[in-house]
């Protein structure tokens, strides 16, 4: 899902806009509507209705209702979400995993950038905690430069997010080791966020 997310929305889409972007289409019904509870926007720190409006002007979602009740309820404009894989039961725990993985209590990431780097890595890392990516399919997930990782893989190694990574000279792949931490990498691992 993040990787069609890279394509789907525009590169100036905001880390806000794309978190919010990521549990729309992961939670998208057989309608192409979403139904987003405030306790989710809370807990990703999304109360706000700018990544909303980011998302609508970018022709990717319509509100289809305000946020006056207790939840928000969009329609998504793009009819390929359908044919994503996984199965909505599958991509709903998989929404589960990427709120709970990139939550802000969770990891101390710092900011919506953080939180989506975080979930990145948690969907390219195993069960053992390590992960590997290539930058650029990276760098495209959280809608960056491959020149802008490098400082936000160290900020999350000085946060204890991560506990080291490099960049391998030959492949030029990105490697990285997640801290171990009460579940954190229980939550990880290559059947976890799609």
């Amino acid at each position: 899902m993040l990787s069609y997310l890279a394509t789907a929305l525009p590169d100036n889409s905001s880390p806000t806009a794309r978190l919010l972007a990521l549990q729309c289409a992961l939670r998208v019904d057989n309608t192409l509507h979403v139904r987003l509870p405030r306790g989710i926007l809370r807990s990703l720190h999304l109360d706000a209705q700018e990544p909303f409006h980011c998302l609508e002007q970018a022709h990717w979602l319509h509100i289809a209702i305000p946020s006056a009740s207790r939840q928000i309820t969009v329609r998504l404009l793009d009819t390929t979400l359908l044919g994503q894989a996984p199965a909505r039961p599958d991509r709903r725990r998989a929404a589960d995993l990427a709120l709970r993985v990139g939550s802000p209590s969770r990891t101390g990431a710092g900011g919506p950038l953080q939180q989506l780097v975080v979930t990145c890595l948690a969907a390219h890392t195993d069960m053992s905690g390590n992960g590997w990516s290539e930058p650029g399919r990276m760098a495209r997930g959280c809608g960056l430069s491959p020149g802008q990782l490098p400082d936000l893989l160290d900020q999350l190694t000085v946060a204890g997010i991560l506990a080291a990574w490099q960049g391998c000279p030959y492949s030029e792949d990105l490697h990285w080791k997640l801290r171990p931490t009460s579940g954190r990498q229980a939550t990880g691992g290559c059947g976890g966020i799609p």
